[in-house]
């Protein structure tokens, strides 16, 4: 029997400490990876094909965004759907216009300030779509402050800024600048995004 004041304490398991601690910080460091820095999204709709497929895993940084930066005409951003309800959460299209620019359609193409637009990523021809709930837009359409339009790839299938309007810069999440290739199961990836000056070089 023991004395009192001689209990036998048990040893501290350190190895299973240190370990709790990695895997730890391990989930603090993704969360905060893809809080601020990056985060993985999956395309959902046909609206961004060729450029993108349906279930296409893309990266979307988000570094600019919060250092203050903004988004770019023919970045492809990921952003919350303006349509609330929508089964559809999170939506992915092509920044063709920002505040203040002035967007038109015809004869199937683009017009940016009043200056056609050639955009070699786009299937099918561009024509302004019927609004939902109630919305108004005469074309030529300068975009508001604060706000910027999209558009998806594939233009004969995609609801876009044409139907829901311009979309408010605050609702973007992040930028796609990688997506994962088809087909592969090695990490590789495919830079696809298009940088401001690559669009403007396409105005004639």
């Amino acid at each position: 029997m023991e004395e009192p004041g001689n209990e036998t304490r048990l040893p501290i398991p350190w190895g299973a400490v240190i370990y709790a601690a990695i895997i730890l910080a391990a989930i603090a460091t993704v969360l905060l990876i893809r809080s601020f820095v990056i985060e993985p999204f999956s395309i959902p709709t046909e609206s961004m094909c060729d450029t993108l497929q349906v279930g296409d895993s893309v990266l979307a940084e988000k570094i600019t965004l919060e250092l203050g930066g903004t988004v770019s005409a023919g970045d492809v951003i990921v952003f919350e759907n303006p349509e609330k309800g929508s089964e559809k959460d999170v939506l992915c299209k092509r920044v063709v216009a920002c505040a203040g620019q002035t967007v038109d359609m015809k004869n199937g193409s683009v017009y940016i300030d009043g200056k056609k637009i050639t955009e070699d990523y786009a299937k099918g021809d561009s024509y302004p779509l019927y609004l939902g709930k109630g919305k108004r837009i005469s074309y030529p359409y300068e975009i508001p402050e604060g706000e910027i339009w999209v558009m998806g790839d594939n233009r004969e299938n995609s609801a876009d800024s044409r139907y829901f309007g311009p979309i408010s810069e605050d609702s973007v999440i992040g930028i796609c600048v990688m997506r994962y290739l088809p087909g592969t199961a090695s990490v590789s990836f495919e830079i696809y995004s298009l940088t401001y000056s690559d669009t403007q070089k396409g105005i004639h």
